[in-house]
């Protein structure tokens, strides 16, 4: 009784720390970044090295501004695994915006060989080049001087290199402080110049500054952050693309486009990048018209592009397709998303790339699935199965198609993608889907007149509900359990009563 008692102590802060990083998760889409950043931390002291937490919590601090908690929790996610690739995109990111260019290119170019299918890598590649060239100048007029540890470099035993022992350029480069020229912020900062006037004039006002915000911050403190980091913004966007090369360029030389374009072709990299965040942005948070909106006008300039400016456009093409189909998804125009995920998936098909194809046949299964065509929703998600391979998208692929099939009322199919749902969960030391998973077997064995082994699948999905402290996951699941058990014993009562 006592080793029981043992067993479930031990593993209630599995569940714990699961809906601690789900909590950070749902916390970083919504944009509450402190709050998420709290999750990640508390979940980090239940597993201190889980490089996924690591990776959540360095997301937030990048979107905060603080980069240099960025690079040090990517770089905490690369302790025990060096090829983690989430981890280097995240320590190159992070890098990226702390305006180290060159050292950033490194982890893009280390990423991109790992998984060579994902876009970010790429892009971020092109972004650094472009920053570095822009920064500096041409990489021929540059010269490389060796220092520090260079062991990064070696093929077997790869290093993290430390933030110090970076390559420095040996020609003489001016660190970039901020502008002084009010022309200058005002063409870096673009719209966030009025509000950052509008911020010195309100830090003006002696009465209002001395005042407090509800969670007790002083007002002069907030619009003193706030201006401080509109010139941290404006010192990178500075670095990254210096406004005084562009005022330097000779009258003489004519421009080479031949028709006006809203974004300089040097810059699909950087404008990409930041208009499918928006797109995403807009998205996650509820927002789907505006998501829409923005990646047509996207789209629009992409179509506008050719193959030389954007190497990738077909890869592009693709995921604004995805865009735009998860958008009209949430809108309920369900015919059009349908017709966006199957571009998406073309064009995967055509550029063999085994990510999008997975996404675009994720997608496609869904459609089918919300407008209750299950057996199409099958058909498209049974093609994804050999592209995955994470744990956790397992589990949820193989929910889903054993769910058609009980939609469909093919009771063993049913069960036995349940069953294998299962198994991924627990190998993903998943609790909540451990509970999903463990209620779709019960209730297959319930309609195949199972009902001891349904019975015990409903048991294992209730010590799973109450390891995760889910008050309406128990309720539901007893139940239903009892009704499942009280069915049992009648018709084991017939079946008695048939003997006599």
């Amino acid at each position: 009784m006592s080793e029981t008692v043992t067993d479930h102590e031990g593993q209630k802060p599995k569940g714990v720390f699961s809906t601690l990083v789900a909590d950070g998760d749902w916390l970083f889409q919504k944009g509450e970044y402190k709050k998420s950043i709290d999750s990640y931390t508390t979940a980090l002291t239940l597993k201190p090295d889980d490089k996924n937490c690591f990776v959540g919590r360095s997301k937030c601090y990048l979107r905060m501004g603080q980069c240099d908690n960025a690079l040090r929790d990517a770089e905490a996610s690369l302790k025990e695994d060096k090829s983690f690739f989430e981890g280097l995109y995240q320590k190159a990111e992070a890098l990226y915006y702390m305006g180290e260019f060159e050292f950033a290119l490194v982890f893009y170019h280390r990423g991109q060989k790992l998984r060579p299918q994902i876009q970010e890598f790429r892009l971020g590649i092109q972004k650094a080049q472009e920053a570095i060239e822009n920064s500096v100048g041409s990489p021929s007029s540059v010269k490389l001087e060796i220092k520090g540890d260079l062991s990064f470099l070696q093929k077997d035993e790869e290093r993290v290199l430390p933030v110090t022992a970076i390559q420095h350029l040996t020609r003489a480069k001016k660190h970039l402080k901020s502008p002084k020229s009010e022309k200058t912020t005002k063409q870096l900062l673009g719209e966030f110049y009025n509000d950052k006037k509008y911020l010195e004039k309100l830090l003006k006002d002696e009465d209002l500054v001395k005042g407090k915000t509800k969670k007790g911050e002083r007002v002069q403190d907030v619009i003193r952050s706030s201006l401080t980091y509109l010139d941290t913004c404006t010192e990178f966007w500075n670095r990254e693309k210096p406004i005084r090369s562009q005022e330097k360029r000779p009258k003489s030389i004519p421009k080479k486009c031949s028709k006006p374009r809203q974004c300089a072709p040097s810059e699909p990299a950087q404008f990409l990048m930041k208009k499918l965040g928006e797109v995403n942005a807009a998205l996650t948070s509820g927002n789907a018209k505006l998501s829409l909106k923005k990646a047509e006008e996207v789209m629009r300039k992409v179509q506008g592009w050719t193959e030389k400016e954007v190497p990738n456009k077909k890869e592009v093409v693709g995921s604004l397709h995805s865009c735009m189909g998860n958008a009209l998804i949430d809108l309920g125009d369900t015919d059009k998303a349908l017709d966006h995920h199957q571009k998406d998936l073309e064009l995967a098909e055509q550029c063999k790339l085994p990510d999008a194809m997975s996404r675009a046949l994720d997608n496609i299964g869904r459609v089918y699935a919300i407008t209750g065509q299950f057996t199409q929703a099958i058909e498209f998600w049974e093609k994804k199965i050999p592209l995955v391979h994470g744990g956790l998208e397992k589990t949820w692929l193989f929910h889903e198609i054993g769910w058609c099939y009980l939609e469909l009322n093919r009771y063993e199919e049913a069960r036995d993608f349940g069953i294998r749902s299962a198994a991924a969960a627990n190998e993903a030391k998943d609790e909540k889907w451990l509970i999903n998973t463990n209620v779709l077997v019960a209730q297959s064995e319930l309609k195949l007149g199972n009902f001891e082994s349904c019975i015990s699948h409903f048991e294992r999905a209730l010590t799973h509900a109450k390891q995760q402290e889910d008050d309406s996951a128990t309720a539901a699941i007893e139940k239903v359990s009892s009704l499942s058990s009280q069915r049992f014993h009648f018709f084991v009562l017939l079946e008695n009563v048939s003997d006599c």
